[in-house]
């Protein structure tokens, strides 16, 4: 089983994370407000070098899909550390390109480098996620956020300043090699990834279903009796018949054997208060009548007080509380070890929502600014406007995304984001004027700021031994959605006018409300809590 993480161990491993989350975003905005140095260095057309950034896309997605694998094989920390100096190094490339084969090759190595770096950073975000035991997955990409502002400010300063293309470059990436040497020896080692985690609550699994004792299976029969219930009044009779050595219940698909004798069990007045109605009629003994008809007698928890007889039945003895509890959780347990079907549809539903979600992201980074000049008429730094307040909203909703998370859960972060980001692109659809139109973009960003990393980490947790490619899959599917809003926005206006093509992420963002239940952790399809006996009385 996996040792549990130590404090200190965890905070270094998420501000280690911190650095390359915000590196990333650096070295991202350093290339775009670079691009028009660049295209004047090497004279590539505007529309090839649409293709060329065309291709860097498709080397990340590639990239994306092999990482997934390295990762699953070598563990987030290796590739995150490797990738990360690799997307330092590859930003080089673009500012000593001389022509439109340099700047392929050139960009094909960044994209190769930020496709793998962005699952690994979030392969491992997830790790830290699950030692943390609450919600910090938005923080890791509001410092991304943060780390695109800082390189925009920086590139802007650099190019106002008159620097070098070269020289801001190769700085760039003397500042990312050392943010990834000093942060690797701090991320969390390989013991704590999700396939061993997986790896091992299967092996509990299939141990308690051969029928061998498991010390997995016993810490749940330990913590199975936590919580007090009021006394209850006790119901006890003379066994019937009674059996030595292992004693067979089967429930179901499966078999629940308690070794040798019984567990001894708490006093009525610590037994806990957690069968239901459905439990208690199945533990009921049959108890002969007067004609030698058999009626069900319940039985309620003190009629298993240690201090009684043993209960039993014609058939045998009566399962203690004890192991109905151990059967439970067994049941629980193995439930939640996915089936290799059911992982796939949850990996396609979940690409399929954060395809709609980056594509309406997609969508306000190339034409938030278009919208507002054309169906405003205002002037081109007012239209700037849009994406400035959607981007600010975007990293404030992020840096508070986590605590709402923690507080109403991911699904309700997922649908209300959706239906507010939904909101906003009505407000501009409707607004005439521009303070409304700027609000409407404000609140898509907010909206779209904790969606995306609730969709990560569930990708994340899907618990099977194939995690990180799992991921891997959302994220090259998502960011598919980021290339193709655009060009689909670009489709619609040859049809409809600009700002009522905004019809169509508004529509997207309604399909990912209503499908946001799939962001939910195992422990929300579990069973509800079980209630007392005398309930079901």
């Amino acid at each position: 089983m996996v040792a549990p993480t130590s404090a200190p161990r965890l905070r270094a491993a998420r501000t280690a994370l911190f650095a390359v989350f915000g590196l990333n975003g650096l070295v991202s905005a350093l290339w775009f407000v670079h691009i028009p140095a660049v295209t004047e260095r090497t004279g590539v057309s505007h529309s090839t070098l649409g293709m060329l950034i065309l291709l860097m896309s498709g080397s990340a997605i590639g990239s994306m899909q092999a990482a997934g694998t390295l990762t699953d094989r070598f563990g987030s920390r290796a590739v995150t550390a490797v990738a990360a100096a690799l997307t330092a190094v590859a930003i080089i490339g673009p500012a000593f390109a001389t022509g439109p084969i340099t700047l392929a090759a050139a960009l094909i190595g960044y994209g190769i480098g930020f496709g793998a770096l962005d699952v690994a950073m979030n392969a491992h975000a997830v790790e830290v996620e699950s030692g943390y035991g609450r919600p910090i997955m938005s923080s890791f990409h509001a410092l991304f956020s943060g780390g695109s502002l800082a390189g925009a400010l920086a590139g802007a300063a650099a190019q106002r300043a008159g620097s070098d293309i070269r020289l801001t470059m190769i700085v760039t990436a003397a500042v990312g090699l050392t943010v990834a040497a000093l942060a690797a020896p701090n991320l969390l080692p390989r013991t704590g990834s999700a396939r061993e985690r997986t790896a091992s609550a299967t092996a509990a699994a299939d141990s308690a279903a051969s029928g061998r004792p498991d010390d997995r299976l016993a810490s749940h029969r330990d913590h199975a009796f936590a919580s007090p219930c009021p006394p209850q009044t006790a119901t006890t009779r003379e066994p019937t018949s009674s059996r030595e050595g292992h004693d067979t219940e089967t429930r179901g698909s499966h078999a629940i054997i308690a070794p040798g004798p019984r567990p001894p069990l708490p006093s009525a007045a610590t037994t806990s208060p957690d069968l239901n109605t459905a439990t208690a009629r199945e533990y009921s003994t049959p108890a002969p009548d007067g004609d030698g008809a058999t009626a069900a007698e319940p039985r309620t928890a003190a009629s298993l007080d240690p201090r009684a007889d043993t209960p039993h039945s014609a058939s045998g003895p009566v399962p203690s509380e004890a192991e109905a509890r151990a059967e439970l959780s067994f049941a629980q347990h193995e439930t939640s070890v996915p089936v290799a079907g059911s992982t796939v549809r949850k990996v396609v539903a979940l690409a399929a929502v954060a395809f709609a979600m980056l594509m309406a992201e997609g969508v306000v980074g190339d034409w938030s600014a278009l919208q507002m000049s054309e169906r405003l008429g205002v002037e081109a730094g007012t239209a700037a406007l849009a994406f400035a307040a959607f981007s600010v909203a975007m990293t404030v909703g992020r840096l508070c995304a986590d605590r709402v998370s923690g507080r109403f859960g991911p699904v309700a972060v997922v649908r209300w984001g959706s239906l507010l980001a939904a909101a906003g692109y009505l407000l501009v659809v409707v607004s005439p004027w521009t303070v409304p139109t700027v609000l409407g973009w404000a609140l898509c960003g907010i909206g779209l700021s904790g969606g995306v990393p609730q969709v990560f980490t569930a990708a994340g947790n899907l618990g099977s031994r194939t995690a990180a490619t799992d991921m891997s899959r959302v994220f090259g599917i998502g960011y598919l959605g980021l290339l193709a809003g655009p060009v689909i926005i670009g489709w619609l206006t040859e049809l409809v006018p600009l700002t009522t093509a905004m019809l169509f992420p508004l529509a997207a963002m309604l399909v990912c409300a209503w499908f946001a239940r799939i962001v939910a952790p195992p422990a929300d399809r579990q069973p509800a809590p079980l209630r007392p006996v005398a309930e079901a009385e």
